[in-house]
């Protein structure tokens, strides 16, 4: 596959509800092909895909990257939100920008793990404004039990900046040196989500098992078989109940959870470019007018 030439990533702040939210922008040198905006999940921050955004510039797309809210450097009470609505707010700001730089051309939206579930999120009230969903390691089933989820929830108006839940950045990557670069992350170290964080996502996926089928726009759905921290029988899920025609599920036999930063990346950044490339055609035939 060609890759063009990119532009250093520009800076951007912007005014969100809950504080400034910081943004990256990446444009290629030549011609763009669509828009590409990135959501991160928890243990993680817009900077951590700073190679995502080059590899996809240098395939021709714009690519937009935020820091949510509390995370990165975006203003915000650490780690925490009320709603998953918070995070939804933060990352309509980011799709407005992307979209801002190529307005005459298509969008489509990747949402890493917990970013899926904001990402999903937003679809399933603004999915008009999106020309696809990816997908990757969602997080809709994690290997916390149920009861414990419902625990959360239920404590969640009488603790809910108790911080509650930590992950291991070993479970993230099989690569020795982006797991260290994960440890060594000033903005990421140390980091545990407080209960009502989790209760949002967790109230998320309570909407998802009702809404799932609203889901009509393109979709990709990628999961790693060794992912130890969201359940890719979560991914079979919702590719099983959403109600697009236009959907794919990919199983990556031992990657790990962070498929764009793991041993093996190359197959999966071939994989939603090639995806995507495909749907940019399409829309290219249904905008360009009919010979008579």
């Amino acid at each position: 596959m060609t890759a063009t030439a990119i532009t250093p990533a520009t800076e951007q702040w912007l005014d969100g509800t809950g504080g400034k939210i910081f943004t990256r922008h990446w444009e290629p040198e030549g011609a763009v092909k669509a828009n590409l905006v990135l959501c991160h999940g928890v243990n993680s921050h817009g900077g951590q895909y700073i190679r995502a955004g080059e590899t996809f510039a240098a395939r021709g797309f714009a690519v937009t990257a935020l820091d949510l809210r509390g995370r990165g450097k975006s203003d915000g009470e650490r780690f925490y939100i009320d709603s998953i609505d918070d995070y939804v707010s933060d990352l309509a700001l980011a799709i407005e920008l992307g979209r801002s730089k190529h307005p005459d051309l298509p969008l489509y939206l990747l949402g890493h793990s917990a970013g899926g579930v904001t990402a999903v999120t937003y679809a399933l009230d603004h999915q008009d404004k999106l020309d696809g969903l990816i997908c990757e390691s969602f997080a809709f089933r994690v290997y916390a039990p149920n009861f414990a989820l419902k625990l959360l929830e239920a404590v969640d108006h009488i603790a809910p900046h108790a911080h509650v839940l930590k992950l291991k950045m070993e479970d993230f990557s099989r690569d020795p040196q982006w797991v260290g670069q994960l440890n060594a992350d000033p903005l990421t170290k140390d980091e545990v989500q407080p209960v009502g964080t989790v209760a949002a996502f967790a109230r998320a996926g309570e909407r998802f098992e009702r809404e799932f089928e609203r889901i009509t726009l393109p979709a990709l759905i990628l999961h790693g078989t060794a992912d130890k921290a969201t359940r890719p029988d979560g991914s079979q899920e919702f590719f099983d109940k959403a109600g697009s025609t236009d959907k794919t599920l990919k199983l990556y036999e031992g990657h790990y959870h962070d498929l764009l930063n793991d041993l093996g990346r190359e197959e999966v950044f071939d994989d939603i470019v090639t995806w995507i490339d495909g749907r940019v055609r399409q829309h290219v035939e249904v905008e360009m007018p009919v010979a008579t």
